[in-house]
């Protein structure tokens, strides 16, 4: 069993929970994981690139000179990719990058990424981090009270002689996080969105590329007991049996 801290907004460790990493796969394929960041980002990818070839640059179509007799080589078309003002050979257009993987492997990729969180010591829980309106100096000051989850409490203790750059280094101030929630919340978007390297989502959207591109992954209790749901395997609906006819 794994566990993991839980704080409340005021930085204080207020106890932990168990996380069975059989609910998460039991272990980390990162030729997966691999395959699914890099799917996503190709669907992420716009594709919007144009060069001219020959057909679209400005120019005459008549012939430069006559076949035989000038002494040159032949040539047909100023608008080639030789000549200056040519066309692009091979010229790039808009594409679509995007492909799709197996659904059972893209949700065992999901599944793989947050175990690795709890793997590493990169996951924590807090607990009543709920603002009732969009400030973001009330998200500010809660990611300077709790400590990094992947350092330990001796490590933690500030001493009277270290700079606040140092003391700040032990938070999660200035870092990359993505925040977990069991459904969609404006308020704490509208809280959150400013500050960089925090990126707010609902469990339900999780994927692959954003949970494992932030450094920390920080969920409320409830997100997390959403999570435990959702990363169960759905079952297979099966065609029910239909009763045989005799001739």
């Amino acid at each position: 069993m794994l566990t993991v801290p839980v704080y409340n907004p005021a930085g204080e460790k207020v106890g932990e929970e168990s996380i069975d990493p059989a609910d998460f796969g039991g272990e980390v394929n990162k030729q997966l994981l691999h395959d699914v960041v890099v799917m996503h980002r190709a669907n992420r990818r716009v594709g919007t690139v144009n060069t001219r070839g020959r057909a679209d640059v400005a120019g005459s179509g008549k012939k430069l000179f006559r076949q035989k007799g000038t002494g040159n080589a032949r040539a047909g078309s100023k608008r080639t990719n030789k000549r200056v003002g040519g066309g692009v050979a091979f010229a790039r257009r808009n594409r679509d990058y995007s492909y799709a993987m197996p659904k059972k492997a893209v949700r065992a990729a999901i599944r793989m990424a947050l175990l690795s969180k709890f793997q590493d010591g990169q996951a924590l829980i807090i607990d009543g981090l709920a603002p009732t309106v969009p400030k973001t100096k009330q998200v500010v000051q809660v990611l300077r009270a709790i400590r990094r989850p992947d350092i330990t409490e001796a490590e933690a203790v500030i001493t009277d002689g270290e700079t606040k750059a140092k003391a700040k280094d032990r938070t999660l101030e200035d870092r990359t996080i993505l925040i977990g929630l069991p459904t969609h919340d404006p308020i704490f978007y509208q809280s959150a969105r400013n500050i960089e390297g925090v990126q707010v989502s609902p469990v339900a959207d999780f994927n692959t590329y954003d949970i494992l591109k932030q450094r920390y992954l920080l969920l409320t209790r409830e997100a997390l007991a959403t999570l435990k749901e959702r990363v169960k395997d759905k079952p297979v609906r099966r065609p029910a049996p239909t009763a045989s006819t005799e001739s």
